[in-house]
């Protein structure tokens, strides 16, 4: 609705634009600039969109100051400690938490959903063993557009709910395959028996025939702890406003390709170390300092300006506070080391680094506080989940806010196809 209004006064003409403030139910109102060109014959330029409003959304709410994150207006903290992963996909999707009888409706229609199309086994018969697993699930995806035709044209909310549910379901179960073929071993189906998260976590460990896990990977029986620890891991990444991937998804929704080639597309995005690629990044670094003893020397390297190392998992593009996500998975970190009796030295190194920078006044004052990447890392590899599946995982928590905002856009009788203007310099 409209606020007030700003006037914009152009000094070498004299003359004067009004242009309506708009303002939300959270967060900054913004000025509609829809008709800056058409008035003025002049762009905005905002590199990285970083003061620009590209939609109109209901999901996600951020305040990074105060290090607030909701969903559809519940705080992320309430739904990682009192909600299961799926209660989170269904209020992403309607709008509201589900009651007992919606919930058990939607994870038996997940369950049965999760089962691939025989014809799309062939497809991974034609990477090579030692492919990432990324790049297998984003070409997996994208091949999944060719099994479900029919959802380019969709008409009816139904419609939209079923293409979003299939393509929940069955993300895990493409994630295990990729991963079970990257190590050149034979796929385990889904087993309708099995929750949504013991489900992947099974798919990724079992032996062909039956329910015993792969000694041969490290594992025991699948314990409740790791199933709550992976279940809230999803939850944390179900959304997050309007980020590089989500705007990719909404960006190629624009041009009216299949829903699954959107969803593709952000996977892609999110590969990159500067996004959800970070966590493997924060292990590596682990690795790379080797010792609790060599963590001082690492910290001063960090707060060298003329060093361009630099520390991982600190510090956020949006939140000047804590990370709301880092503190939940803090927490579940500690409540790991204990019921699992962990007490590695990558944990250690982590530990040592948490507790230099939380009480270094250059962290503090530059607001580089632990995010999500910092804990999520050091909570998989505690369950060890190789650090190649780590942004799968995030790609299977992820879906859900993604389909929701293509949903979001394809409704939304304003949206037009994404073209952003330049400012040339060249010849």
């Amino acid at each position: 609705m409209k606020k007030n209004i700003v006037t914009l006064v152009d000094h070498n003409s004299g003359k004067t634009y009004e242009y309506p403030v708009l303002e939300g139910t959270r967060g900054p109102s913004v000025i509609d600039i829809r008709n800056l060109f058409k008035d003025t014959g002049m762009f905005t330029y905002d590199p990285g969109y970083t003061s620009t409003a590209s939609c109109e959304s209901k999901i996600t709410f951020i305040d990074g100051a105060k290090g607030e994150l909701r969903y559809r207006g519940i705080p992320i903290e309430e739904l990682a400690t009192k909600h299961s992963y799926l209660d989170t996909c269904y209020l992403l999707l309607n709008g509201t938490l589900p009651d007992h009888v919606e919930h058990k409706a939607f994870d038996l229609e997940l369950r049965h959903r999760a089962f691939l199309h025989e014809g799309l086994h062939n497809l991974f018969k034609a990477f090579p063993d030692n492919a990432h697993p990324m790049a297998t699930l984003s070409a997996a995806v994208t091949a999944l557009a060719s099994f479900y035709h029919e959802h380019l044209e969709m008409e009816n909310e139904a419609e939209f709910k079923e293409m979003a549910h299939r393509l929940i379901a069955k993300m895990p179960t493409l994630a295990a395959f990729a991963y079970r073929h990257s190590l050149g071993i034979p796929f385990i189906q889904p087993d309708i028996d099995l929750s949504f998260t013991k489900n992947f976590l099974t798919m990724m460990r079992a032996y062909p025939g039956g329910k015993m896990h792969l000694s041969m990977l490290g594992h025991e029986e699948i314990k409740e702890i790791e199933v709550r620890a992976l279940d809230t891991i999803f939850t944390l990444h179900a959304d997050h406003e309007q980020n590089a991937s989500t705007t990719v998804v909404r960006g190629v929704a624009s041009t009216g390709a299949h829903p699954y080639v959107a969803i593709s597309s952000g996977i892609a995005a999110l590969w990159g170390r500067a996004h959800g690629g970070a966590n493997e990044s924060v292990i590596a670094q682990l690795e790379m300092i080797g010792s609790v003893e060599n963590v001082d020397a690492f910290i001063e390297r960090a707060k060298d300006p003329d060093d361009n190392f630099r520390l991982m998992g600190f510090g956020h593009r949006v939140y000047k506070n804590f990370d709301p996500r880092a503190r939940i998975l803090k927490e579940l970190q500690d409540e790991l080391r204990i019921e699992l009796g962990l007490d590695s030295e990558l944990m250690a190194i982590a530990r040592k680094i948490e507790e230099t920078a939380l009480s270094d006044e250059y962290f503090i004052s530059r607001n580089l506080y632990p995010n999500i990447d910092f804990y999520t890392g050091i909570i998989l590899t505690a369950l060890k989940i190789p650090k190649s599946m780590f942004t799968p995982i995030f790609v299977i928590g992820r879906t859900v806010g993604w389909l929701s905002q293509w949903i979001e856009f394809k409704q939304d009788p304003t949206s037009k196809i994404a073209r952003p203007r330049q400012l040339y310099t060249g010849e």
